[in-house]
């Protein structure tokens, strides 16, 4: 299966972004031979709010919150993110939404491991977790939207985030103090990152 691999340099507004990936999968959804997406991007400071997110999610009544048809609560993009959407196909391959979660959990956590970062999954707060300082905390989070079994979305990673904003919101359903960026766990480069997500995720896919 061809998967068309699709990097943006300078900042895609959110709504946008999400139109192109649903003109994608309306695509998909007609043509089985329509390329899957990988598509590595950044966005100016947004906040959305996913399918299970409720008003008291939102701690400053002044933000402006998109509503967006992926899966969970309400969480930040912006500055110092690493965001990785996609629209993969999965009546070409496992149709197990499960399965793919898992799928992106292990290419996360198989990627930061390649930076000597030990994080993992946990099955009550979806996302990527690391210890800092003896507490749990997040660096990843994961949205999904699945129709007629092509699923897309995708997740973010945080890397140096102004971590201010989470302030503002309930993140993820969580106190903003239970999230936290990369390169306070570590203090290396991460421009190789998104290559190294790039090829496990395409890997993994394989599997």
């Amino acid at each position: 299966m061809t998967i068309k691999i699709k990097i943006s340099k300078k900042p895609v507004e959110y709504r946008k972004a999400i139109k192109l990936l649903e003109n994608n999968v309306s695509k998909m959804s007609v043509n089985n031979d329509i390329p899957e997406l990988i598509w590595v991007l950044k966005h100016n400071n947004t906040f959305t709010g996913g399918t299970s997110y409720k008003e008291n999610d939102v701690l400053d009544k002044s933000l402006e919150v998109i509503k967006t048809n992926r899966g969970g609560k309400i969480t930040f993009h912006g500055s110092g993110q690493l965001i990785f959407y996609f629209v993969i196909n999965l009546n070409n391959r496992k149709k197990d939404i499960r399965w793919f979660i898992k799928l992106i959990e292990k290419t996360i956590i198989e990627t930061l491991k390649e930076f000597k970062i030990k994080s993992f999954s946990d099955k009550k707060n979806i996302g990527i977790w690391i210890k800092q300082k003896n507490k749990k905390k997040k660096v990843g989070a994961i949205g999904l939207k699945i129709k007629k079994w092509i699923v897309f979305h995708g997740f973010s990673i945080n890397l140096n985030v102004n971590l201010n904003n989470y302030k503002k919101i309930k993140p993820c359903g969580l106190n903003s103090s239970k999230i936290t960026n990369l390169n306070e766990i570590k203090n290396v480069k991460f421009d190789n990152l998104r290559d190294k997500l790039i090829a496990n995720f395409i890997n993994n896919l394989k599997n």
